[in-house]
């Protein structure tokens, strides 16, 4: 089995060599000869490369899979991997989700129409795209629509699968949280931790003589001042910071603690989530930092930065297009930011969910409270600020935040944080054994190419 795998391999290399190829838009030389994988259009090049239990698994379908995983890489800005590792973990793959599937069919495992149609839809959103303009997305990138249905039936298939087989079996017991609140002193001297912190910047020039270093320092010492009395940093950012970059509200990105300048390491050390550091002297100037993140490999966060919010949902429908839903929000927007109209009095008067009678109030709302797409949106607004409108799996929103605060977890949150943290460790270490299970009790066969 070894044997066929590296010739399936080998007979690969040219495959690797033109999606590398397209993948950095380049041109292959004119001469050379391709293997007849090159297209998966051409019907010559679909032949069987391996069997799982009864099922085959073509060349064509192998193609198409290292071709979205190119694709991907492209996307990501990230270097291909060696081919020799790539392709053989393709079809790796492959053959899992093929034994995988069939043992969700065998054993009864079925999904519906409307599920599938759920998941369509949830991509759409994701994309900010209606059904219609994903088929046609979908289209252009060279599958049908039944392809692309049917590739969403199998990945609610194998979801359900796992929820039934592995999932059903974690269990973690107080004992289990009880014990990791034990290890943790000792686990957090341990490790490499992570922070994410965002600065404001008073450049001070290389000849600027004592007085000007003076004014400067004043000027730093104002915007330190207003920060820790919990002025949202964004906006001091664009006030006060000269840093070249003001993009993302000053923050210069969550990594390892060896990464940062030991400067910064030092000041911000002592700190918990949400507190700004005592001003900092370095051969730039004078710098104003917050802890934005700080996590330690394997641990829970035990503080988190809530958000106060309020919104406007539109649901579309017969009579409301979505377009018309967005129109109309957009309209408020201006209303509101030109004083025209107060935000809770719209959110009441039009406002098509729960939180209208409150004047669109959700309340104060810890991370992952809210839908993906939504979550992201109010993240980047600056307190007062209002969204443009967007597209969630509920409907069309105009969201205003209001305010921001750090939130220390209760006790009984900081325990369901690491019960959720085990759950998810233990859940992956289930996964890998049940997978490798599947995997041998089925019968594969690995097909040598045709000469």
């Amino acid at each position: 089995m070894t044997h066929r795998l590296k010739t399936f391999t080998v007979t690969m290399l040219a495959l690797a060599a033109s999606l590398q190829a397209q993948a950095q838009g380049l041109s292959l030389p004119a001469n050379r000869v391709l293997a007849p994988v090159a297209s998966p259009a051409q019907s010559q090049a679909d032949y069987i490369v391996a069997v799982v239990n009864s099922e085959p698994i073509t060349n064509r379908e192998v193609y198409r899979e290292a071709q979205r995983e190119y694709q991907q890489l492209v996307q990501q800005r990230r270097a291909p991997p060696d081919v020799q590792a790539l392709l053989p973990e393709i079809l790796e793959g492959l053959i899992n989700r093929k034994a995988q599937l069939q043992l969700a069919r065998d054993t009864g495992l079925r999904v519906e129409e409307s599920a599938i149609d759920q998941a369509e839809q949830s991509i759409a959103v994701q994309n900010q795209v209606d059904v219609a303009e994903l088929r046609l997305r979908v289209t252009r990138d060279g599958m049908s629509v039944i392809q692309f249905r049917d590739q969403l039936s199998d990945q609610i298939l194998m979801q359900r699968l796992r929820e039934r087989d592995v999932e059903s079996r974690v269990r973690i017991t107080e004992q289990d949280i009880d014990q990791f609140l034990r290890e943790q002193p000792a686990a957090e001297t341990k490790g490499d931790t992570q922070i994410n912190l965002a600065q404001i910047l008073i450049a001070v020039p290389e000849v600027a003589n004592a007085q000007q270093v003076d004014a400067l320092k004043l000027r730093a010492q104002r915007a330190l001042e207003r920060a820790r009395k919990g002025e949202d940093f964004a906006t001091l950012v664009r006030e006060f910071s000269d840093a070249t970059d003001l993009a993302n509200a000053g923050q210069l990105g969550l990594r390892s603690t060896t990464r940062y300048p030991e400067l910064f390491v030092r000041a911000t050390t002592p700190l918990s989530v949400g507190d700004v550091a005592e001003l900092v002297r370095s051969p730039a100037g004078f710098h104003v930092l917050k802890v934005v993140e700080k996590i330690r490999p394997g641990l829970p966060t035990m503080a988190v930065t809530q958000s106060h919010a309020r919104h406007i949902l539109l649901v579309p429908n017969a009579r409301l297009s979505e377009a018309e839903a967005r129109s109309k929000l957009a309209e408020f927007k201006k209303q509101v930011v030109t004083n025209q109209s107060e935000f809770a009095t719209l959110a009441r008067q039009n406002s098509q969910d729960g939180s209208a009678a409150l004047g669109g109030d959700l309340g104060w709302a810890s991370p992952g409270m809210f839908v993906p797409e939504f979550e992201a949106t109010m993240n980047r607004l600056a307190p007062g600020e209002v969204s443009d409108p967007l597209l969630s799996r509920f409907g069309v929103h105009l969201i205003q935040l209001l305010e921001r605060r750090k939130a220390t977890l209760t006790t009984e949150q900081q325990r369901e944080a690491v019960r959720a943290m085990l759950r998810e460790k233990k859940l992956e270490e289930a996964y890998q054994s049940w997978a490798q299970d599947v995997r041998a009790r089925a019968y594969v066969e690995l097909r040598e190419p045709p000469v």
